[in-house]
Order: structure tokens, then C-alpha cells, then sequence
């Protein structure tokens, strides 16, 4: 009798967890070298996580594959070449900056295997293909949001900002992305930002004297500088030189506790950034992977990691909605996920397989970020 119910079972293409669990592989490309390391490696750490957690259980066994990016498109997209056509993976998650999963997305959608990408924003990242996705928001939801926040008056918990500067990643779409969406609302509902109030730079920048001498003679209220943390850091650090007194305001690439070493405690006090979660998050389900990630690796648990462990559960649900292991299965039932409870948020992929979901902003402080505010969309 066994035997029968095992090959119906193999027959249907649905698991009997009671029997065994099936196997799944997961292939991950994060940055664990280069500037965007610090992500990498939170992202990992809620990888890790979740995989441990689900291989306790009896109805899947993850094959976890990995491979550096090395913070740069290139190697992004040689490491889902071989994550695909070396190791046969299932699924490939990966992974942060969205220039890098860009240049990956391509390879993804024409193999035909579905890539979720946990944390890339820009808005472009899932334009490839019915095989891409994430489960993250997108830059026009931070950039808006941001806006927003700066145009609020201070009583009624904004900043109450006229003017701004814009400081522009010239080499990235997803400061580009986040730029022209923050642009557009504090200009659409009364800001003020010169023709000549966007600055740029490059990655890879560390002397900022010339950007901050434009600035320090603008006076704007607010810099909205949606970067990445090795630049930022250095940034505020140089403009606290300067005697600049504007708040600089950013998006979920600041969220790296490099950012606060770079700064130094007495330059980063008092900005602004958006970010996915917050551990200081009330909700018990958030509290409970606070507690958990807090005993595995000795620390709070920052966006990053939060959203490489809601990464992973996403697919492993998908798999058991598809009742089955098969690369076009998973990416349909993907593209389906509603609903999903996840510690960064419930999580809903709409038709072009974005997250509809809330964002929080939060304030820096002279090691950490604390929680400031809850946005929906």
C-alpha cells in the first residue's frame, strides 16, 4: 500500500511529506566582496536562517548554492551562469545592488529558471520577464515616500523642508530610480529644487569636497542622497566638516552599520533613511525573529537579513502551492504569492511582480537607526 500511495505521489507531481521530504535547489548570488559587501553578508545570515529552519522540517530539504557577485554586474551575471548552468539550481535568489541583478535578470529569464531578488528597488528589475521577481518595494515608493516625509510638517511628525539638493549616484540605477521619484513629488506638492540642485558622483567616490562646497552654498533644508553606505558614510562624515546643518536623507542602501562607523557619532546623528523593517517593530511575528536571529548570531537583526530570510520562505511556499519541483511550476506559483505573512511585511506580488508593501523610515543615531515611522502604500 505504501508503495502505491509513493508512485501516485510520483505519478501526481505532490509530495507526501508523511513518506519524504523533496529536495530543492537554491541558488544565491549576493556581494560577499566589495563595497556592497556588508549587504551581502546580512542578506546571507537570513538565508542561512530560514534554510536551517526549513531542512528541520519534513517536507523540504534545501541544496544551498552560493556565489559571489563581487559588488559589481559582471560578476553578477557569471555568477547565475554557472548557479544555473553548472550547478542545475531550481531557483536562484539574488540579489542586492539593481544595477547587478539587472545584468543577471537576463540570463535568468531566458534559461527559463525563476530569480527572486530580495532587496533590488529599481523600478526596471523585473521589466525582463515573466521569471523575474521580487519581494521587496520599489525606488518610486521610496523616493515618494521620502518626499513626503521632508514636505510634512515638523508638527506633524516630518521635517518640514522647502528646498533640497539632490545627490545623484551617476553609476547607479537605483540612485537614479529613487532621485527622480523624490524629485517628482517634493516639486509636485511645493519644494523647491534648482535646475541646478542635482549633484553627482560615482561609486567608488571618497573625496566629496566639491559636491559639499555646491551644497554648503545652496543651503538647502534637506540633501536627499540615495547612495550606498560606504559612499554616505563618507559623505556626512565630510559634510559635518563643512558645517553643513541640512538633514541628509536616503533609502535602504544606507542600512549597513558601516554606515555609522564611516560617519562617525558625532556627523551621523539626525538623518533620515527608508528602510524594509525595523527590529524595533511591535508586530509579535517580528519580535519573534528579532529574538531568534538575536541567539543565533549575537545582535540585532538588520533589513537586509529579514529580507533574505522572507527570500527563502517565499519559495519554499511557492513550492508547496505548485505541488511540485519544476522550474515553470515555481515561477508561476511565485508570481502568485498573496498574502504572505513574512517578517518584513505581508507580502503581495502584483501582475508585474512587485511587493505591494509598507516601508518604515528611520532615524540615525550615533551607532544605530531607530524607528521613526511607518509608511504604506
Amino acid at each position: 500500500m505504501l508503495r502505491r500511495l509513493a508512485t501516485l505521489a510520483l505519478v501526481s507531481g505532490v509530495a507526501l511529506s508523511a513518506t519524504a521530504a523533496q529536495n530543492i535547489k537554491i541558488g544565491v548570488f549576493l556581494p560577499m566582496s566589495g563595497d556592497q559587501s556588508s549587504f551581502g553578508d546580512e542578506t546571507m545570515s537570513g538565508v542561512k536562517m530560514a534554510v536551517e529552519e526549513i531542512n528541520a522540517g519534513k517536507d523540504f530539504k534545501i541544496e544551498l548554492f552560493t556565489q559571489d557577485e563581487k559588488s559589481n554586474p559582471t560578476d553578477s551575471a557569471n555568477a547565475v551562469k554557472k548557479l544555473i548552468n553548472v550547478d542545475k539550481v531550481d531557483v536562484v535568489v539574488g540579489t542586492v545592488a539593481s544595477s547587478n541583478t539587472n545584468a543577471a535578470a537576463p540570463i535568468a529569464q531566458a534559461a527559463k529558471v525563476p530569480l527572486m531578488s530580495p532587496t533590488s528597488t529599481n523600478v526596471k528589475v523585473t521589466d525582463v520577464g515573466e521569471y523575474v521577481s521580487r519581494i521587496c518595494f520599489i525606488d518610486d515608493f521610496q523616493g515618494s515616500a521620502m518626499a513626503k516625509f521632508a514636505l510634512k510638517p515638523k508638527a506633524e511628525g516630518g521635517l518640514g523642508a522647502k528646498t533640497a539638493v539632490l545627490v545623484i549616484d551617476s553609476s547607479s540605477e537605483y540612485s537614479k530610480g529613487l532621485s527622480a521619484a523624490f524629485r517628482e513629488v517634493f516639486t509636485k506638492n511645493g519644494g523647491k529644487i534648482d535646475n541646478d540642485g542635482e549633484i553627482f558622483y560615482v561609486q567608488k567616490d571618497r573625496d566629496f569636497s566639491s559636491l559639499l562646497t555646491k551644497i554648503k552654498r545652496k543651503k538647502p533644508d534637506v540633501v536627499f542622497a540615495p547612495g550606498y553606505y560606504t559612499e554616505i558614510g563618507n559623505m556626512i562624515r565630510q559634510a559635518h566638516t563643512f558645517g553643513i546643518t541640512a538633514k541628509f536623507l536616503g533609502g535602504d542602501g544606507w542600512s549597513a552599520p558601516q554606515l555609522f562607523t564611516l560617519a562617525g557619532e558625532k556627523a551621523i546623528v539626525g538623518h533620515y533613511f527608508s528602510d524594509h523593517f525595523s527590529h524595533e517593530d511591535t508586530d509579535p511575528a517580528v519580535q519573534d525573529f528579532v529574538k531568534r536571529y538575536r541567539a543565533k548570531y549575537g545582535k540585532d537583526a538588520p533589513g537586509m537579513a529579514a529580507l533574505g530570510y522572507d527570500s527563502i520562505r517565499v519559495v519554499i511556499d511557492a513550492a508547496k502551492r505548485a505541488g511540485k519541483v519544476e522550474r515553470t511550476a515555481l515561477m508561476k506559483a511565485i508570481n502568485s504569492t498573496k498574502g504572505f505573512k513574512g517578517v518584513t511585511g505581508v507580502i503581495t506580488l502584483d501582475a508585474k511582480r512587485n511587493a505591494n508593501k509598507p516601508l518604515v523610515i528611520l532615524e540615525t543615531q550615533k551607532d544605530r537607526a531607530t524607528f521613526k515611522t511607518r509608511v504604506n502604500p
